[in-house]
């Protein structure tokens, strides 16, 4: 997931070099943590968070494979 996850919000910023993407894996659930450059917050939320929806979904439906619960969080 992590690399999905690192994947798109590459193809989405200015400044790729600054996306982080971490993983922490428990029994039931995955969480990914995304953090982008500042100025480039706004083009991984999306207007009314519409792009960040996106995101969830894609990545909800990748793991449905797992049976594990996935939680994408964009951190600032």
């Amino acid at each position: 997931m992590k690399e999905l996850v690192q994947v798109i919000a590459m193809s989405l910023v200015d400044h790729p070099e600054e996306v982080v993407v971490t993983e922490t894996e428990t029994d039931k659930s995955i969480i990914v943590e995304l953090k982008v450059a500042p100025e480039d917050m706004g083009k991984v939320i999306g207007k009314q968070g519409r792009i960040a929806k996106s995101i969830r979904t894609v990545v909800k439906a990748a793991a449905t494979k797992d049976d594990k619960k996935v939680v994408v969080e964009i951190l600032q």
